[in-house]
């Protein structure tokens, strides 16, 4: 794509905070050229917080964003559908602490963006291409960038269970591809970390209607898993959240092992903390391949 996009028309939603349970609406408003994502607490003035690495406050059991004491959490799932369908610029209201959970999944996210529609804008789009390969690692969990002409993702699990084990994911990550393998795959847990969980003061608002929940030998939704691998595609889902935090979109092939959100935000971190690692292009300037990527 030439140039940056933002949405054609507003469109909005509400919910529950998947974490805090309290109830939240949100509305995403077309943004000017340059803009990035900016959340804007109506509920304080509409005081702003960018969608930026720099601002990345907690990556425990999601990314929450903090700028001057003011929070929004849960941002990944929204940020994972603007990166992945082409969404360069947004205002994004909310009245609340916490992104709506939805149904647990970026498929909303997916239908509202699909329901706005997008308009190109009068500003070139600015590609983060991968020069050398980057990584992180912590015991068996590994999380790795390597040169590529697209945007690439690997994403490997494992969890203990009979419907889970070891599970891998492997695509270009296209607007087209994210909306049919990765956006639908829902938040899980497990039932036996429940009491735990909401005694860290989490997951006040999970429920069946928008995660999936696996008991010792089976999953409890009545409707069963939406996908082969979704557990796997889920974590892909909030692996492209976090990235999204780069603000630019990212040419290069990402490898995670076992990762979670403290590794994504360490490599984020790695990665722009040293410029030979990567260079800034406009799509005239990418070589021949990647940009033949790009546009198609």
């Amino acid at each position: 794509m030439h140039f940056e996009t933002t949405l054609s028309q507003p469109v909005e939603a509400d919910g529950a905070g998947l974490h805090s349970g309290v109830p939240v609406s949100l509305r995403i408003l077309p943004a000017p050229a340059g803009t990035g994502v900016v959340f804007l607490r109506t509920d304080l003035e509409r005081f702003a917080i960018a969608a930026s690495w720099e601002h990345v406050a907690r990556v425990s059991y999601a990314t929450s964003l903090m700028r001057q004491g003011v929070l929004v959490s849960t941002t990944e799932h929204l940020l994972s559908v603007f990166y992945s369908m082409g969404v360069d610029n947004a205002y994004v209201e909310i009245d609340n602490l916490e992104v709506p959970i939805l149904d647990g999944s970026g498929l909303p996210f997916v239908e509202l963006i699909r329901r706005a529609g997008l308009k190109s804008l009068r500003r070139p789009r600015r590609y983060l291409r991968i020069r050398q390969e980057v990584s992180v690692q912590d015991g068996g969990k590994r999380i790795s960038i390597l040169p590529a002409d697209s945007f690439r993702l690997t994403c490997d699990v494992f969890f203990d269970h009979p419907l889970v084990g070891r599970q891998q994911v492997d695509l270009e990550v296209t607007p087209d591809s994210y909306a049919a393998e990765i956006a639908p795959a829902r938040t899980f847990g497990f039932a036996h970390e429940l009491d735990r969980m909401r005694d860290m003061g989490l997951i006040r608002g999970a429920s069946l209607a928008n995660a999936v929940c696996f008991n010792h030998t089976t999953v409890l939704n009545p409707e069963g898993l939406r996908l082969p691998e979704e557990c796997c595609r889920h974590k892909a889902l909030d692996l492209i959240g976090d990235l999204a935090l780069l603000g630019k979109p990212l040419l290069g092939h990402v490898v995670a092992e076992r990762a979670g959100h403290a590794m994504h935000f360490a490599l984020v971190q790695r990665l722009m903390s040293d410029p030979s690692l990567y260079e800034i292009l406009s799509l005239d300037q990418l070589p021949a391949r990647a940009a033949h990527a790009v546009a198609s």
